[in-house]
């Protein structure tokens, strides 16, 4: 994803000097920020894909998370002084339990193996208009320069053009695929978008769990009314 990244801010700033006209600025300044990966978790085609995909694989999605919770109590099973943490010791003194763990692990890696494929292939759909997409907005918005929000330390809510985009990509990418051809292999930028895309969708999971946790912590702690 970082290739990604860097090859749309390189389309960017190679299309400043056409795209520049005597028109005042739509972006203050000129300068826009987003990321390649916010645009692609909030398209609509993203999202869709994603939930077919839930769909058609629940069999494999439910034996992922039952071969994780396995893999957790075999892992915990190690930890004999209890600490958290094992140990050179406490791992070789049970190779058994060592050697289970890592064939559920070979079995989690083939039953997520063509869902990854999926989600890259739907991704890879939106990689390969994303660079017009890019352009669409660049010119609309009169951005003279498109920076990753990383990037920076400060800017104003009118320079994050992340909404412009999302839209002219589900303008552009109503629908993707999500069933890739017979002998399709994704490219390493396509894998690179899933597992990000994947750790995006996990924070924000974590995130939600953690105020709802929050939220039923504060209300347990209201007292009750006579």
């Amino acid at each position: 994803m970082k290739r990604f990244a860097k090859t749309i801010a390189a389309v960017a700033l190679a299309g400043t000097a056409a795209i520049a006209t005597p028109a005042a600025a739509q972006v203050a300044g000129g300068i826009a920020i987003s990321s390649p990966e916010a645009v692609i978790v909030r398209s609509q085609a993203r999202i869709n894909a994603y939930q077919q995909i839930d769909q058609q694989y629940s069999a494999q999605i439910q034996q992922i998370r039952t071969l994780r919770q396995e893999m957790q109590t075999l892992q915990q099973s190690l930890d004999t002084d209890g600490n958290g943490q094992l140990s050179q010791a406490e791992v070789q003194a049970n190779q058994s339990v060592v050697q289970q763990i890592q064939q559920k692990e070979q079995q989690l890696n083939q039953a997520s193996q063509p869902i990854v494929l999926a989600q890259a292939y739907a991704i890879e759909q939106l990689i390969n208009d994303y660079q017009n997409v890019q352009q669409q907005v660049v010119q609309q918005k009169n951005i003279q320069l498109l920076l990753n929000p990383d990037a920076i330390q400060w800017a104003p809510d009118a320079a994050n053009v992340t909404n412009d985009l999302v839209a002219a990509l589900n303008q552009r990418v109503p629908t993707v695929q999500i069933t890739p051809p017979q002998g399709w292999r994704p490219r390493q930028e396509s894998l690179s978008a899933q597992q990000t895309v994947s750790q995006v969708l996990l924070g924000v999971a974590q995130q939600q769990a953690a105020q709802q946790a929050a939220q039923q912590q504060q209300q347990t702690a209201q007292p009750t009314g006579r």
